[in-house]
């Protein structure tokens, strides 16, 4: 290709990435559902965005290594406190158990539906073994599934990808090798490259917490730094053994997630916004790839083939792994309910299928085309139907609101306390060890990690965040906060007022939504709690009794109405008012209060 051809080809590549995934936005799906039409299309009709023509030889290595960024970010949101009770035993049931399954009978179909050898049916059994979290996050997200069965999936998805890329990866070795082998030297061959995964996992981890703990690097150098170390680590793993970078990459990120010693903020908005790019660019490139060709003989059959996974194979793979546990019959049908595939099945098709047509595998040619129409049928299936399957299964989480306070005085540790007792999951943060303290004393959750990362991204997105606080001592703090999370947090953000007075450098200028009104700041708060003042709940449809604040109104559908300086909700049946009661010695009668703290 000349190199304008090769500039149209990048360019035009990047354009359809982002324009898809803006689309997708907008449209509130899956992003996937546009990816892979829109590529497929474009590929069509432009033979400029072609991947094998603009990259080469190295368009599957990049590749590789692409994915071991997303399964590196993937790992980051893994957090180990999550696997209570069963749940540990569903995850690794689902991986083991729907491999094999997944794998034999996905063979066992593709022969007769697609008429292939059985060697190219091997091939495409194992790529078809893999969901992941690129597809599953997502439809979770608009699900908004129970917390256990969110964490169940999520989990899934994240560690399926690197077992599947290690199966396809050796399935591929052994369909391609002149003479067979047998199944116990494959075993050993398995084994080796999780070893080497594990290893490689190992010393990214060393190198990163030498990076980020010991020599302290600023969020540019850490974010570019764990870039670098995913990469490398991944690329010399794949050189010893193809496809470890996988287990090495999702490894890394379990580490810094999960081991004290990062004590450090490990997800960036620059890092998430480059896996989103890579995501695009990836599915754009892949799905280019097939052609109307292709897919000529292979829809029809390739249909069957996903009906055959998604009313049979799941639901076998799900009722054996839940088999034994305390899952509910709900929780159980919605497990056998949901298994998009997603990148990491298309990558691994589109590595490994050319070199098995090349070798003049029978029906090697339709692994690839199989693959990108099962792809686009689970993820169109799933996301238009998971949401009605979990209200029929009765697993979708609460519409009750999930706030985050921000802050760790006396005071925000009550009111926390008290919408607690008003129904509500309530989740703090705070960045002062005391007053970390003090939310565990006071039995109330604790976000782990840095604000940005508790109040966006994949973290916020399973913890069900709906609201964020800002409820701090410092003025200038909350207010920043208030900008940066107001473009990154789907629901409402709100801070507590700075005193006119205030002497901040941008406090006292920068305007948003406030609570409590113009007098009731935060240094208001604070003094007036330490006079004695108490947090207390109280039917709504009561009056409050004079000198008494309202703070919030908690609706009878468990919805948390904040009072601001432009809007003071009016209260309806069923409704508690959250209100600031004076100190015992200013207070006038009052009826007594349903809860107090």
């Amino acid at each position: 290709m000349t190199t304008d051809q090769v500039l149209i080809g990048v360019g035009l590549t990047l354009v359809l990435a982002v324009g898809s995934q803006v689309l997708a936005a907008r449209l509130r799906i899956p992003a996937l559902i546009v990816l892979l039409p829109v590529g497929f299309a474009a590929g069509a009709l432009v033979d400029e965005l072609d991947p094998q023509q603009l990259l080469g030889p190295a368009f599957s290595p990049l590749v590789s290594l692409a994915v071991a960024v997303i399964l590196y970010d993937a790992g980051l949101g893994l957090d180990l406190r999550k696997l209570k009770g069963h749940t540990p035993r569903v995850v690794v049931r689902l991986i083991w158990v729907g491999a094999l399954v997944t794998w034999a009978l996905g063979t066992l179909f593709a022969v007769p539906l697609l008429g292939m050898d059985r060697r190219a049916a091997l091939m495409l059994g194992a790529v078809l073994v893999v969901s992941g979290p690129t597809v599953v996050g997502p439809l979770l997200g608009f699900v908004r599934p129970k917390e256990r069965l969110q964490h169940i999936l999520v989990w899934e998805g994240s560690l399926i990808d690197p077992v599947g890329g290690i199966l396809g990866a050796l399935v591929f070795h052994l369909v391609s090798a002149t003479t067979g082998r047998r199944f116990g030297g494959g075993a050993v061959e398995f084994l080796a490259s999780v070893g080497v995964g594990l290893a490689g996992g190992v010393v990214g981890a060393a190198l990163l917490w030498v990076l980020l703990c010991r020599l302290r690097l600023g969020e540019i150098l850490g974010t570019t730094a764990q870039l670098a170390v995913v990469i490398a680590v991944a690329a010399f793993c794949d050189v010893v053994r193809e496809d470890s970078g996988l287990i090495a990459a999702v490894m890394t990120g379990l580490a810094v997630a999960n081991l004290p010693r990062f004590d450090v903020p490990a997800r960036r908005p620059f890092f998430e916004t480059l896996v989103s790019l890579i995501l695009g660019l990836l599915f754009i490139s892949i799905s280019a790839t097939v052609t109307p060709q292709s897919l000529r003989h292979v829809v029809l059959p390739a249909l069957g083939l996903t009906a055959v996974l998604v009313l049979l194979v799941r639901p076998l793979v799900a009722f054996v792994s839940t088999l034994g546990t305390d899952l509910t019959r709900g929780e159980r049908g919605f497990i056998g309910w949901l298994a998009p595939r997603g990148i990491v099945a298309a990558a691994t098709a589109s590595t490994f299928s050319a070199t098995l047509v090349a070798k003049g595998i029978g029906g090697a040619s339709k692994i690839l085309p199989t693959t990108f129409v099962v792809i686009v049928a689970t993820v169109t299936l799933y996301g238009l139907t998971a949401s009605a399957v979990a209200r029929r299964l009765g697993v979708v989480r609460p519409a009750r609101s999930r706030p985050l306070l921000v802050g760790g005085e006396p005071w925000v540790v009550d009111l926390g306390r008290a919408l607690r007792a008003a129904g509500l999951q309530v989740l703090m943060w705070a960045g002062l060890e005391q007053q970390r303290e003090r939310i565990g004393r006071a039995g109330l959750e604790l976000a782990p990690g840095e604000l940005l990362a508790a109040a966006t991204g994949e973290g916020a997105e399973l913890e069900g965040i709906t609201a964020v606080f800002l409820l701090t001592a410092e003025d200038d703090f909350n207010a920043l906060a208030a900008t940066v999370l107001r473009g990154s947090v789907e629901g409402s953000v709100h801070r507590v007022g700075a005193p006119r007075e205030s002497v901040g450098v941008v406090a006292p200028f920068i305007g948003g939504e406030v609570l409590f009104g113009a007098e009731l700041t935060g240094v208001a708060l604070s003094r007036k709690y330490e006079e004695g003042a108490s947090i207390v709940t109280r039917p709504a449809a009561q009056a409050a009794p004079t000198g008494w604040d309202m703070l919030f109104l908690v609706r009878g559908d468990g919805r948390l109405d904040p009072v601001t300086e432009a809007n003071r909700p009016l209260p309806g049946p069923g409704d508690l008012a959250v209100l600031l009661a004076p100190a015992a010695t200013d207070r006038p009668a009052a009826p007594p209060a349903s809860g107090q703290w």
